[in-house]
């Protein structure tokens, strides 16, 4: 239902409004797009059942573009005192206070989020439960430049390093030049532990591999090495989340893959879209790999036997 410049959406029991449906958040490519806030309204709606169990319990940190990519970018943590009562809020320790985070639990959240032009949602790696255990961990394979062989070349080898520590992973699009490879955990360990076990995952794939991998923090190290980027392993850190669409051109997302698409030639950073992302998510990629959450303890082991 649509009054003026305002459209109401049914969600579950509830009813959100859309303000100016009709303004254009991302420009189109390739002669795709230009994207609407309602297109991306409709997108939210159809992916929400996929979406919402990568979120649910998670603080959330808002990538708001109300003016689209022409306008400034807001990176909201704090939940404003103007949002719903019914959506859900978190509120978790920060240096010198706490910080009150939007927790997106249902589909109502998700359209009020995009009606906010909350285009790109970064999820916490911890529940709000326990926030300072991971049970997700990260890794991010950040090209040189926008060379995805290099990334898929990346990938292939941290999939097999991560397969002889017997640890279950999934791929992801990044939807901007990479590949996330996202480990789950059962959240018994803290974010030291999980950051310097991926450190060290990283420093043996880079030492097998030093001429196209590295762990060097500085870009001015890196040369054209792809890094290995485990920095968001840690406290209040976040990641995109699976199904959230970028703030690029063509309207991108970051999208689940199964690893036997890794060698398919139409494979790339930005490979689905709006347009096609919901069709990706009903193969279900990552089927039976988030619920076999893993201890560190026993991959650790393995992989300092094997002189890591």
């Amino acid at each position: 239902m649509s009054t003026g410049g305002v459209r109401s959406v049914r969600a579950g029991g509830r009813r959100v409004e859309v303000h100016r449906p009709d303004k254009v958040l991302l420009p189109g490519v390739a002669g795709a797009g230009p994207y609407t806030k309602g297109d991306l309204v409709e997108y939210h709606r159809a992916v929400a059942p996929f979406m919402l169990p990568h979120l649910r319990g998670r603080p959330l940190m808002l990538e708001r573009r109300p003016d689209g990519l022409d306008g400034p970018t807001f990176m909201q943590k704090n939940t404003p005192e103007g949002y719903p009562g019914w959506i859900t809020r978190a509120e978790v320790a920060k240096e010198g206070g706490t910080v009150v985070h939007t927790v997106c639990d249902d589909t109502a959240t998700l359209l009020f989020l995009v009606d906010q032009a909350a285009l790109t949602l970064h999820r916490w790696l911890s529940r709000t439960a326990s926030p300072r255990r991971p049970d997700r961990l990260v890794f991010d394979l950040d090209p040189s430049g926008d060379d995805f062989e290099q990334v898929r070349t990346a990938a292939r080898l941290l999939g097999d390093l991560l397969g002889e520590l017997e640890l279950p992973s999934g791929l992801m699009t990044t939807g901007s030049r990479g590949l996330h490879v996202v480990v789950p955990l059962i959240g018994s360990q803290g974010f030291d532990e999980a950051r310097e076990f991926a450190r060290e995952v990283a420093e043996t794939l880079a030492g097998r591999h030093p001429g196209l991998l590295t762990t060097a923090a500085r870009k001015k190290d890196r040369g054209d090495r792809l890094y290995l980027d485990i920095q968001r392993n840690a406290y209040a850190q976040t990641a995109v989340a699976p199904y959230t669409v970028r703030a690029r051109p063509g309207a991108p997302v970051a999208t689940p893959v199964a690893w036997d698409r890794l060698d398919d030639p139409a494979l790339h950073a930005r490979r689905w879209t709006v347009d096609d992302a919901v069709e990706q998510a009903r193969t279900r990629p990552w089927k039976g790999i988030m619920s076999r959450p893993r201890s560190l303890g026993p991959a650790r082991r393995r992989l300092r036997a094997r002189g890591g």
